[in-house]
């Protein structure tokens, strides 16, 4: 795992860039399969639905966390609430000292998202200097 970590994360899918923009990992929560597994004749009891729905998102969130554990540096970029949800359970995890920035951004091209972290880690070190 690279040092510089830059991911941008939605609650279906998460994009990992290294600090260089080269290497790109995309991660998928499979919560849009899980909400269409069920027809809406047959939908559960909405709390069980919503234990299921709780569950996918752990395991989402874990295997997140998973790829970022090497990490020395980790800008995290998204439109909505997972960004911060990440953040808490990095914190949890004690990975909230990796984090150097939380940022709001729409969705992202890959190639945006390599840009914007490769310059962002760029800055970071000219500043350092």
């Amino acid at each position: 795992m690279k040092d510089e970590i830059g991911l941008w994360i939605d609650q279906k899918k998460t994009v990992i860039v290294d600090g260089s923009g080269h290497d790109t990992t995309i991660l998928n929560s499979n919560l849009e399969t899980e909400e269409t597994k069920s027809g809406a004749k047959d939908y559960p009891a909405e709390d069980q639905h919503d234990r299921r729905i709780s569950g996918y998102m752990n395991r989402y969130y874990m295997e997140v966390i998973a790829h970022l554990k090497g990490a020395g540096n980790i800008l995290i970029l998204g439109p909505g609430e997972a960004k911060l949800e990440l953040q808490k359970r990095l914190a949890a995890a004690g990975l909230e000292k990796k984090i150097v920035r939380v940022e709001n951004a729409d969705k992202l091209t890959n190639r945006q998202l390599a840009a914007r972290v490769r310059d962002f880690f760029a800055t970071q070190k000219q500043a350092a200097y």
